[in-house]
């Protein structure tokens, strides 16, 4: 009985760690967006672009066929 104990806490404890790693990870990928953006290099994604042109198409097409 003692010697399964230790194993569940080694067990436990290492969900913890994976957790940490994790959110560790996190903050480094979400560090380094920012100094990307600092620097000037942010894009504008993809998605928000498409919808910008179909709603600038949009409108184009309204104003054509509601005048």
């Amino acid at each position: 009985m003692t010697t399964s104990e230790p194993s569940d806490r080694s067990e436990r404890s290492g969900r913890g760690t994976e957790r940490q790693n994790w959110v560790e990870r996190r903050r480094e990928k979400i560090r380094a967006e920012i100094d990307r953006n600092r620097r000037g290099e942010y894009t504008v994604p993809t998605w928000v672009l498409a919808l910008a042109l179909v709603l600038i198409v949009g409108g184009w097409l309204a104003l054509i066929f509601l005048a």
